[in-house]
């Protein structure tokens, strides 16, 4: 226990050693550093340090800007490979569907039966819409609804309509749709007058 004591003595003794030693090694460094300050420097001296100062900051400007310039490169090289590539992965998706219509078309011929040809080419379209559903396209739904100027293109106006009609969309000449919420292509429809 004795021993203990004493160690916890000589342990405190030699940090507070260790911390006098560098507290007064801080206390040179700032007493040169002061008297370094203190010592006039003569206008040429003050001239060459600045100018040497302006030019380290030039080689740092220059440093920055080929950096910024290779990182500008950098990202219009992976800007025009996302755009040249970008729709491999839908066409990728798109390969089995075109495969359904290559059979389909092969094989037209050989059937009588057009109500299983109808079929058939029925079920490859709707596959196809699903496969663009899964990618983010939908089919806007229209008819029946406001007019609304951010989704729909008013090619024609039908007169004579009920009052609770007026402003809304009678029929739809052409589909529209949105890509992930965002219009792709504005729905043609004629409004009621």
């Amino acid at each position: 226990m004795d021993k203990d004591i004493k160690n916890e003595e000589v342990n405190e003794e030699t940090v507070n050693e260790t911390q006098d030693a560098a507290a007064d090694t801080q206390t040179d460094a700032a007493e040169k550093t002061e008297e370094t300050e203190k010592k006039e420097l003569t206008p040429e001296e003050k001239i060459a340090e600045l100018e040497k100062q302006v030019e380290e900051l030039k080689n740092q400007q220059l440093y920055k800007v080929a950096e910024f310039d290779n990182f500008r490169k950098r990202v219009m090289q992976e800007k025009a490979e996302l755009i040249k590539n970008g729709g491999s992965k839908v066409i990728t998706t798109l390969l089995p569907i075109i495969d359904d219509l290559e059979r389909a078309q092969q094989n037209m011929d050989k059937y009588e039966d057009v109500a299983a040809v109808k079929e058939g080419l029925t079920l490859i379209i709707d596959k196809f819409f699903k496969l663009l559903a899964q990618e983010g396209l939908k089919k806007m739904d229209v008819v029946g609804q406001p007019f609304d100027s951010d989704l729909h293109e008013a090619i024609a106006m039908v007169p004579g309509q009920p009052d609770d009609m007026k402003g809304k969309v009678m029929d739809c000449m052409t589909a529209g749709y949105t890509l992930n919420d965002k219009v792709i292509r504005y729905a043609k429809v004629a409004v009621a007058e």
